[in-house]
């Protein structure tokens, strides 16, 4: 559809386009990122923090849908998105998705911390450049992703210290490993939309899905190993820890159940499930146990 085909954009049609949801992850992480380094309290410095990071995190999202909305419009879980329905042009979202990128890497250069604002860029330049793209050749696009949506951490954390130690890249590691299940398990329940545009992910060429399986596993198996760092290294206490292997053993289990041929659709759906709910409540336990107990 063309962009005089469109009808005027309506603002919800714009703040759909910046995805508030996922994008609250982002802002959310680099929360974490930023608490757990434990800054002195600057509430004006964690506003621009927060405000910075929304813009990027919308306007990575606005300039995705710009590069992908050919594709979005010819999968049924992505065609009522803003620019394949007609409600947002291609160069609107073009304009929208560069302004808060440039806008974001400008407050939180001049008001946060350059590391802050250089964290920011490699995740633009990342996903935008890296991941978007990659989804329509490569195999290992949803580990190129995974690495672009774990820098929000270190954001916070650059924000909150002005540098990144041990225990801020522990948690860009947590994002990395529990990506991949994650996102697997959704691209296993939508793997005919993903082929319908000829992605070659994983979850298209592995058509049993043992492949799949395997790989969610070992990345979780993997994410319970990084999440029980901080404790042995004495950079978060048992109370953490319990919480982590607790999370992380449920979590753990749900991959293991992915592994089974019979209701692999069910238990990937049951595999997103423990991910949402493992997520906020390991890293709430992370930053309760570091601003309270450690």
């Amino acid at each position: 559809m063309t962009d005089v085909a469109n009808p005027p954009a309506h603002f919800r049609d714009y703040l759909e386009l910046t995805k508030p949801r996922l994008s609250l992850l982002s802002v959310i992480t680099a929360l974490v990122g930023y608490l757990a380094a434990k800054p002195e309290g600057d509430l004006l410095k964690l506003t621009f923090v927060v405000v910075g990071t929304s813009l990027a995190a919308g306007g990575v999202a606005a300039l995705n849908q710009w590069l992908e909305h050919d594709t979005d419009a010819k999968m049924h879980r992505t065609a009522s998105r803003p620019i394949p329905s007609g409600k947002v042009a291609t160069g609107s979202a073009f304009v929208l998705g560069t302004l808060m990128c440039i806008a974001a890497l400008f407050l939180l250069f001049a008001q946060v911390h350059p590391l802050a604002a250089l964290f920011t860029l490699l995740t633009i330049v990342s996903y935008v450049g890296w991941y978007t793209p990659a989804k329509r050749w490569s195999t290992w696009s949803t580990e190129i992703g995974a690495l672009a949506g774990a820098f929000p951490p270190l954001i916070g954390w650059a924000a909150g210290e002005g540098r990144v130690t041990a225990l801020g890249w522990v948690l860009f590691a947590v994002l990395y490993f529990w990506q991949i299940p994650h996102f697997m398990a959704i691209a296993w329940v939508y793997r005919r939309d993903y082929s319908a545009v000829h992605f070659p992910m994983l979850p298209v060429r592995d058509e049993a899905g043992g492949k799949v399986a395997v790989w969610s596993l070992i990345n979780t198996v993997f994410l319970l190993g990084v999440s029980l760092l901080p404790v042995a290294f004495g950079l978060a206490t048992p109370v953490y820890g319990a919480v982590a292997l607790l999370g992380g053993g449920l979590f753990l289990w749900r991959a293991i159940v992915f592994l089974r041929p019979v209701g692999r659709d069910r238990a990937a759906r049951k595999l997103f499930y423990a991910s949402i709910i493992y997520l906020p409540v390991v890293l709430a336990a992370l930053v309760v146990d570091r601003l309270f107990l450690v």
